[in-house]
């Protein structure tokens, strides 16, 4: 950024290099389900406060993986509560900083949009070649859906038809390039405006799998970065949780 001070005094010159130094950038380790979300969040964040977000977007396991291997990320945007409360176990978070940012909806989905009915019987049907999810073992909404195949007694039939994804970015992105014709996604993949953007989908009943508590940490790394600490209380704000729940979200 450039600053023009020919015709500044030496306080207004200072006060001009002061308003620079002010704004700070925060990295943020992001679910993969809160991709679009934090777009719209750092957006928010950038205006208000000056600070930027440095986002990194995975399954919840992998990034837990990398923070433990030393990764200098400041805040963890996770898709479950066990993540954030094993940081502060081990000693990697910044202790009474972790809340709950929202709650996640998962849902079955497709590009044509005709192809998914309003409850879902198309998993029955056997209609189609694959159906995507993410890995269970590290993303919750893989868990999810691996809860709902069972709880409708599909997962045998289910099993020779499923193509998994790294997390659900990338179950996502099977069923968006036509890889797969279904895909058990996040709601907050496929809205827009709280819309569906496109396809068709099936809301999944809350009774087929547990809830999915997402919570955020502001991390040891980040304990002195005022654009994290901004961001972990801009998360907390009504208006950010008025546009989180645009995306499908509960708060």
């Amino acid at each position: 950024m450039k600053l023009r001070i020919k015709n500044l005094t030496p306080g207004a010159v200072a006060l001009a290099f002061s308003a620079v130094t002010l704004a700070d950038q925060a990295q943020v380790a992001v679910a993969a389900n809160f991709a679009e979300p934090i777009k719209a969040v750092a957006a928010v964040l950038e205006k208000t406060t000056g600070h930027t977000l440095k986002v990194t977007l995975g399954s919840t396991g992998k990034l837990y993986a990398q923070i433990k291997n030393g990764a200098p990320f400041d805040v963890l945007l996770a898709a479950n509560t066990a993540t954030p409360a094993a940081l502060e176990s081990d000693g990697l978070s910044t202790p009474g900083s972790r809340f709950s940012y929202a709650t996640g909806k998962l849902v079955l989905w497709s590009a044509d949009a005709n192809k998914v009915d309003a409850k879902g019987d198309v998993l029955k049907s056997g209609n189609f070649r694959k159906v995507a999810y993410a890995n269970p073992k590290t993303a919750p909404y893989g868990a999810a859906a691996v809860q709902v195949m069972d709880r409708l007694g599909l997962t045998s039939t289910l099993t020779p038809k499923l193509v998994q994804g790294e997390s659900i970015g990338q179950a996502f992105n099977f069923v968006h390039t036509g890889n797969a014709e279904l895909g058990f996604v996040a709601m907050s993949q496929v809205l827009e405006g709280g819309k569906l953007k496109g396809g068709s989908m099936w809301l999944i009943p809350q009774a087929l799998y547990s809830p999915i508590q997402q919570d955020a940490v502001l991390l040891q790394h980040g304990a002195n970065n005022p654009a994290a600490q901004a961001l972990m209380k801009l998360l907390q704000s009504p208006n950010i949780k008025d546009l989180i729940r645009s995306y499908g979200y509960d708060i």
